[in-house]
């Protein structure tokens, strides 16, 4: 895994260390036969991109460390 992979790995885990919920995406199974299952689909997707936005945030993170620490800076010279 490169180091980058590897610091955006932890970033994600740290983050999700933040939740004060852990959502997991429900299954088939978990749909009772009285319920819409495109409630549970629906609720899925949310997760999802709950879970995408972690993912971003982390990149977004580590870009910013990167250009910290490269001394890079995207403002416009003075």
């Amino acid at each position: 895994m490169s180091d980058r992979r590897q610091r955006i790995h932890e970033l994600v885990l740290a983050l999700l260390a933040q939740q004060k919920e852990l959502e997991l995406l429900a299954g088939e199974g978990s749909a009772r036969a009285d319920s819409d299952p495109a409630t549970w689909i629906e609720r899925n997707r949310r997760v999802v991109q709950r879970y995408q936005a972690l993912v971003r945030s982390a990149v977004t993170l580590d870009a910013l460390v990167d250009q910290e620490v490269s001394g890079d800076d995207l403002r416009e010279p003075r």
